[in-house]
């Protein structure tokens, strides 16, 4: 079951909503090393695995207070700080969370979800006309390439195959035409099960494709995730369309259901992995959930609320670190709640799962948006192809990094499946969602089918943050491909601390609008986004528009 996700306004159009309760630990959800065996007890009654992040030097003090608290310790990653353990659902958090050893504990179930918007589909063929280009098939529907002259980097510098790109998203169709000769299928992992329903007995990922529910790691049953790798690094072949560095290498490193929505700890072990095989750069186009904003001591929130704050911040932030550490640079979607994130009022969205749980409360700018907000993150902002900020997009002058075209099918009069952001589709999935005939045609404009390269292959058009930020995340790896120097284990390394420099040093600046009251109208509707800041870093468009030809041609 979908649900609207948090934060979106009437002008917004429809977005992913929440996920499920995970599942135990699994060997193959990373390197954590098993608890000692020992004495622990059981509590007595209903059981629930949690996450429980000790402060540093402070392990052997959080195993004690999981036994105290009647809990069982059944697994932990050193690397990040927590422990896997099993407890009472009710009351555990809040006894082991009252160590001075704890400094956060949530649940081990579903926390995030993808920040993309399908695009409605838009019967008169008139909204398809493009303008001709050269180069791929579909290349004349690129206006977002050509907006940041990702159409001219292609030629000069389509990046190296040495540099290794994260997806770490719903999956990657590692057998569509236009992604498989960049799909790294051997270093790929997915580190989520796919859970047919919720606990109310609502479909959620649907019937489960392979044994044990666990998909193959080049399957994309959701979309998202090879939407997200198209517009990093489709391949100039000759089919469809090229992404933003078509030369570098795609590693699937699945976190997300086919529901299109996130748990933590697959969050975090996908990070980690993703850092542990030597990825260049790691996209994530998803925000966690289920607190829209994460406040450490909300006092409208119970303790156990506050403690599940504080493992989100906690967990995600410790996460980024160990990847930066490792030489990943990180790039996040904004989030589509076309809200000022540095001046939240009100939070009504939260907790978003399970259904039902909202309640309103106050929040202010202590309160956090995760990852997009997380230290050493770079947040992208979209953009429609007009140029400005895109209705549905947050902002931010602390939050906001650099802008990205990401879509906004209502960026002029009418709307038009045109304005979105197109990128490879899985066919399996169009069918599912019943965007294809019998016969393989699209039903409506926001799918596109290209059978010039002998066989057929499906894109489609997306708006969101989701989509902004693989643009930023291409930049990226042409920057790493252009300055990286040799790794020790092989491949091409560059400090995230450079890569962030260089991506800001030759991005496009851009003011923020005149008036800065920005009014969007649409659909009879119309709403107010103040931008803050200066030409060199504002809410709109921080340090600016992302730019592959600069990228590739500037001088640091």
């Amino acid at each position: 079951m979908r649900r609207v996700a948090s934060g979106m306004t009437a002008l917004a159009l429809l977005a992913l909503a929440a996920c499920t309760p995970a599942t135990a630990h699994r060997p193959d959800a990373g390197p954590g090393t098993p608890a000692p065996k020992g004495t622990q007890t059981r509590a007595a009654g209903p059981q629930a695995d949690y996450l429980v992040f000790y402060a540093d030097g402070k392990q052997s003090q959080a195993m004690a207070a999981v036994t105290q608290a009647g809990g069982t310790s059944v697994g932990e990653d050193a690397r990040l700080g927590y422990l896997l353990a099993r407890g009472a659902r009710d009351g555990f958090a809040e006894s082991v969370g009252g160590d001075p050893s704890v400094v956060g504990v949530s649940p081990d179930r579903s926390i995030g979800h993808a920040t993309a918007e399908p695009v409605r589909s838009f019967p008169d063929g008139s909204a398809l006309r493009a303008a001709r280009a050269s180069g791929e098939p579909l290349a004349g529907r690129q206006w977002d390439m050509r907006m940041i002259g990702a159409d001219r980097a292609h030629a000069k510098a389509p990046g190296s195959k040495d540099v290794l790109v994260a997806v770490i998203d719903t999956g990657i169709d590692g057998k569509h035409p236009d992604i498989a000769p960049n799909f790294d299928r051997e270093l790929s992992r997915n580190f989520v099960t796919d859970k047919p329903k919720d606990d109310n007995g609502e479909t959620l990922d649907g019937p489960c494709e392979a044994a044990g529910c666990k998909d193959p790691v080049d399957e994309d049953d959701d979309g998202h995730g090879t939407h997200v790798a198209s517009t990093i690094a489709s391949p100039v072949n000759g089919i469809g369309i090229a992404g933003v560095a078509p030369g570098v290498r795609l590693v699937n490193v699945r976190a997300g259901q086919d529901s299109g929505f996130f748990f933590l700890k697959p969050s975090l072990d996908a990070l980690a992995y993703a850092a542990d095989i030597g990825a260049d750069v790691a996209n994530l186009s998803y925000y966690v959930d289920p607190w829209l904003f994460n406040c450490a001591r909300n006092p409208g929130d119970s303790r156990k609320e506050q403690l599940e704050q504080q493992a989100v911040i906690t967990g995600m932030q410790r996460a980024v670190d160990y990847a930066r550490k490792k030489g990943v640079t990180i790039v996040s979607a904004l989030g589509n709640g076309s809200s000022d994130l540095g001046d939240p009022k009100v939070d009504d969205k939260s907790p978003g799962y399970p259904e039902g749980s909202q309640k309103t409360r106050k929040v202010d700018n202590t309160c956090i948006n995760v990852p997009a907000e997380s230290d050493g993150v770079i947040s992208v902002s979209a953009l429609g192809p007009s140029g400005r900020k895109a209705v549905y997009s947050d902002y931010g002058v602390e939050q906001t990094d650099v802008a990205a075209p990401g879509g906004d099918a209502v960026d002029g009069k009418g709307a038009k499946a045109t304005r979105s952001i197109l990128a490879a589709a899985p066919e399996r999935a169009l069918r599912a969602a019943g965007r294809l005939d019998a016969d393989g045609r699209p039903k409506g404009s926001d799918v596109v089918r290209d059978c010039s390269g002998g066989s057929c292959s499906y894109y489609q058009y997306l708006d969101g943050t989701s989509m902004a930020a693989p643009h930023a995340t291409g930049v990226a790896a042409l920057l790493v491909s252009r300055f990286g120097k040799p790794a020790p284990g092989g491949g091409l390394t560059l400090d995230p601390a450079t890569v962030e420099k260089y991506l800001y040093a030759s991005a496009d600046r851009r003011s923020c609008p005149t008036p800065r009251q920005y009014v969007y109208q649409s659909y009879g509707q119309s709403e107010t986004h103040t931008c803050q800041g200066d030409e060199a870093d504002n809410g709109f468009f921080g340090h600016g528009i992302v730019d592959a030809w600069k990228a590739v041609t500037f001088e640091p």
